[in-house]
């Protein structure tokens, strides 16, 4: 019974992201997200699966973020865009994860707040996994199938097939078969 009321729940959620303008694309599983605003900068793939407390916040009209087909989101994951972030497919993203494509600029003479944001597109590829607590920050490309460390920071990009960990996130080793 439970599990019919969770799908009833998410299929509901489906109409009401949608009828904002989110770009959902087939059948996806969404729990209790929140996406403060943008919802039409949000593209959803078919097999997507969301859990609670997920936020997609897109931070200006710009902005993109796309999630992959049969990608998973765990609680408390943001993904925070200023121009674009993309999830691979197949993708596992661990609770607690923030993913961002943006930085503020630091003077002087005035707070971060108050200047531009520094943007340059985030990508996280097919069948990548990051374990809990995870962050990723501008510019970085993890590769296909690479594994992040929980508790890592990634600030420059991760080639195709490797284990990345610590801070800052660096290659541990490759994956074999």
């Amino acid at each position: 019974m439970t599990r019919v009321l969770y799908g009833l729940a998410s299929r509901w959620r489906i109409i009401i992201y949608r009828a904002a303008g989110m770009h959902i694309r087939g059948h996806v599983l969404l729990r209790a997200i929140e996406w403060p605003r943008r919802p039409r900068c949000i593209t959803l793939e078919a097999g997507a699966m969301l859990d609670r407390g997920v936020v997609l916040l897109a931070t200006c009209d710009a902005a993109r973020i796309e999630i992959g087909r049969n990608v998973y989101l765990n609680r408390h994951t943001m993904i925070d865009a200023s121009e674009l972030v993309t999830v691979g497919d197949e993708a596992m993203i661990g609770p607690f994860c923030y993913v961002t494509d943006h930085d503020h600029t630091i003077s002087a003479e005035a707070s971060a707040a108050d200047g531009p944001l520094i943007s340059k597109p985030t990508h996280l590829g097919a069948r990548c996994w990051l374990g809990a607590h995870v962050s990723v920050l501008k510019g970085v490309t993890i590769g296909a199938g690479s594994v992040v460390g929980a508790g890592s920071v990634v600030t420059k990009s991760l080639p195709a097939g490797v284990i990345g960990v610590g801070n800052p996130a660096r290659v541990l080793r490759g994956i074999t078969s």
